[in-house]
């Protein structure tokens, strides 16, 4: 069966509360409480989107988290009450693609999961990605927008969903500053989205595209606005 949305949290009480609000808001959901409960789930079920708290019981979720990305390229949006900086970026590094604070306010939470879930399961080719080739080279790089997917020579790197649309728009927008607000409002449709999970998606990028990320070619930054592809002649 498919759901839209996967709540994984060792809090039953709040975990069966988001899970029921979900639903009779219209988003089919389902929850589970331990590690072992997600990927028995995954055995007989999929779905669009993964709520994943970072401590569950005896079970990491940072580990959950690089379990199911060996297996599965969903969004994976981080829940938890640890807010040092530090774990935000261990998140983000190991394959999350949101990092959302506890306490929340559950219309705010389900309001970003709407977001998310039109953004990747909307059928087709969005508009900006239509607007673009679908093979894009970048020096020796290769980029293929209809698979997601970056060729480094033989090597075949997959691009998780928000590198890709945050790809497409720099693509489209190439040779523009384009500043860290405008990614918020165009990529996530929100302004609740902080430096540090911009900055880990974009250092992803240019890891999976650059020859020398240390050094890019052509993601750059603008120090005090934000980023630039450059691809000039």
């Amino acid at each position: 069966m498919h759901y839209s949305v996967l709540i994984v949290d060792d809090e039953q009480e709040l975990s069966e509360y988001t899970c029921r609000y979900f639903n009779m808001s219209g988003v089919s959901a389902a929850f589970a409480l331990d590690q072992k409960a997600a990927l028995d789930f995954f055995s007989e079920n999929t779905c669009s989107l993964i709520l994943l708290d970072i401590n569950l019981g005896k079970d990491s979720g940072f580990e959950l988290c690089q379990m199911i990305r060996e297996k599965i390229n969903v969004p994976i949006f981080f829940i938890s009450a640890r807010q040092a900086e530090d774990d935000m970026l261990l998140a983000l590094s190991i394959g999350g693609d949101d990092y959302i604070c506890k306490p929340y306010s559950l219309g705010v939470l389900l309001a970003k999961v709407k977001v998310a879930l039109k953004r990747y399961e909307e059928s087709g080719k969005s508009e900006s990605e239509a607007e673009t080739k679908n093979l894009v080279k970048l020096g020796n790089t290769a980029i293929d927008l209809s698979k997601a997917v970056v060729m480094k020579g033989e090597e075949k790197i997959l691009l998780k969903a928000m590198e890709f649309r945050l790809l497409v728009y720099m693509l489209n927008n190439r040779n523009r500053i384009i500043k860290k607000e405008e990614f918020f409002e165009k990529i996530w449709n929100t302004e609740f989205v902080g430096d540090v999970t911009l900055n880990v998606h974009i250092r992803h990028l240019r890891e999976k595209i650059e020859e020398d990320a240390s050094n890019p070619k052509y993601i750059k930054t603008v120090w005090g606005s934000g980023f630039i592809l450059e691809d000039k002649p």
